[in-house]
């Protein structure tokens, strides 16, 4: 019996000792990997002519600010996102499809340039996905 409760007692220590789950935040590199994420997207879009017009008239190191603020929130950091919602920061862009799927496959490389897993990345997209109503054809 003394065995067992010293088995059991071993066993709980185990357990409270490991590590909780990172949060996604930290699984996209925190501050860091937040900041160079959102980098990269800026450099592709700077690069891709089916949407960069869409940011002509933006002051990118607001827009910069502001999406490191999203990314880090939704994804559970410590931040809180100061901007308007997505609806009312895309209405009249005429956003289509084509350019959603360009701006997030541009997300996804550079996730994939941070070297987040895809399992992360997924999850990511997923907290995303329901903003694709309040962007397209606004």
């Amino acid at each position: 019996m003394v065995k067992y409760l010293l088995l059991i007692a071993t066993l709980t220590l185990t357990a409270c000792q490991q590590k909780p789950e990172t949060s996604l935040y930290q699984r996209l590199g925190a501050e860091t990997g937040v900041e160079k994420i959102v980098d990269g997207v800026l450099h592709a879009i700077e690069h891709d002519q089916s949407i960069v017009q869409h940011f002509a008239d933006t002051d990118i190191p607001r827009f910069r600010r502001l999406l490191i603020e999203q990314f880090c929130e939704l994804s559970g950091g410590p931040c809180t996102y100061t901007g308007v919602s997505m609806q009312e920061s895309h209405t009249g862009f005429q956003i289509t499809q084509a350019h959603f799927d360009a701006l997030v496959n541009h997300l996804i490389t550079a996730m994939q340039q941070q070297n987040v897993a895809i399992e992360a990345q997924n999850e990511f997209l997923a907290l995303l996905a329901p903003m694709y109503k309040d962007v397209v054809y606004r």
